[in-house]
């Protein structure tokens, strides 16, 4: 599958015989051909860019598609020829072998959800560029802020009694504050726009379970939860895997080494969770904002995240005494967070 053209390859299960075609990107064109085909006809292609838009096609069809997962595709070590009708064919053969690791479709709703977190996320990595970018024109000419906290009020009003002489000068200092109070501006109403979705969607009453756990706001509960989609694919064991928090390993025979997290799976719900578990590492004592958000969860989500609160710091206690290093502890307590986030988004309204 790309922008462009499609290429296709058929296995006829009955002859054997294989079957080529290409196309433009016409995703009817695509449906059309497999129509045509012996049936019943089962389809897979790779995850990427082009996005669902053709297995959500081959669904209304009724036509059964998997999307499959690149990184779990098997390739033989010697196979050093890669072009798109060779990808067809092995495709076809892992299909027909039923070694295909399929990801999960989305609908449209789900999607749309998922693409307004992801712009969010963006959104606030170019604000802390941008951010970094002021500082450090101002850092070079010697000017630093020695207020207590930056990007605050008193740090903004700081910034804007700044008038500089030379005219290049001031205006790089005017390009690259507008750029921060531009983004900002975008980040805000975002965020409002997502606590608005929170609070109305499907997800409304996991959001409200998860808030339940120290760390986890409307923003990051909301992101948690159209990130993963479906958490009954997962256990509270599993759930750590496939979002890249356990040990890497390379084992054989009575050899047993273990590395470095794998960092495989859903970047972004990823770096929430590790967010989140830093959270942990003070004293519990549930606050004012906490009992808030309790108000709105069950009696068992809160009693389930009460449990897993005192749970979280217990660990992050053990990992202190044992003179761990902060964050390799943390990655440790984020791989347990995902454990409870899985339990209470999996509990029963």
């Amino acid at each position: 599958m790309h922008a462009r053209s499609v290429v296709a390859a058929a296995i006829d299960e009955q002859t054997g015989e294989v079957l080529r075609r290409r196309f433009g990107y016409d995703p009817a064109e695509v449906v059309a051909w497999v129509r045509s085909l012996p049936q019943p006809a089962a389809v897979t292609y790779e995850a990427g860019p082009t996005g669902f838009a053709l297995a959500r096609l081959f669904a209304v069809s009724g036509i059964s598609c998997l999307v499959a997962a690149p990184s779990k595709l098997q390739r033989p070590s010697g196979d050093r020829v890669k072009t798109d009708a060779r990808d067809a064919l092995h495709l076809a053969r892992l299909l027909r072998l039923d070694e295909i690791v399929a990801v999960r479709v989305p609908t449209i709703e789900q999607e749309t959800a998922r693409d307004l977190v992801r712009t969010r996320e963006d959104n606030r990595a170019a604000l802390m560029a941008a951010r970094h970018r002021l500082s450090k024109l101002l850092l070079r000419h010697g000017i630093l802020y020695d207020g207590k906290s930056a990007w605050t009020g008193a740090h903004d009003a700081w910034l804007r009694r700044h008038r500089f002489e030379h005219p290049g000068l001031q205006a790089a200092f005017d390009a690259d504050y507008e750029t921060v109070q531009q983004i900002g501006a975008r980040k805000d109403r975002l965020d409002k726009l997502i606590e608005e979705l929170a609070e109305t969607s499907q997800y409304a009453a996991t959001v409200r379970r998860l808030g339940c756990l120290r760390g986890v706001s409307t923003l990051t509960g909301f992101a948690l939860a159209v990130e993963i989609g479906d958490w009954d694919r997962f256990t509270g064991s599993t759930i750590g895997a496939f979002l890249g928090l356990v040990p890497s390993e390379f084992s054989s025979g009575q050899s047993r080494v273990q590395g470095s997290i794998t960092k495989t799976g859903n970047t972004h719900a990823r770096r929430l969770l590790v967010e989140s578990a830093w959270h942990h590492r003070k004293p519990y004592r549930p606050g004012a904002v906490m009992q808030a958000r309790w108000a709105q969860a069950s009696g068992m989500a809160v009693a389930r995240g009460d449990a897993g609160n005192h749970r979280l710091h217990h660990k992050w206690q053990q990992f202190t005494t044992r003179k761990k290093r902060p964050v390799i502890a943390n990655v440790a307590v984020a791989r347990e967070l995902a454990g409870w986030c899985w339990s209470l988004a999996v509990m029963p309204d």
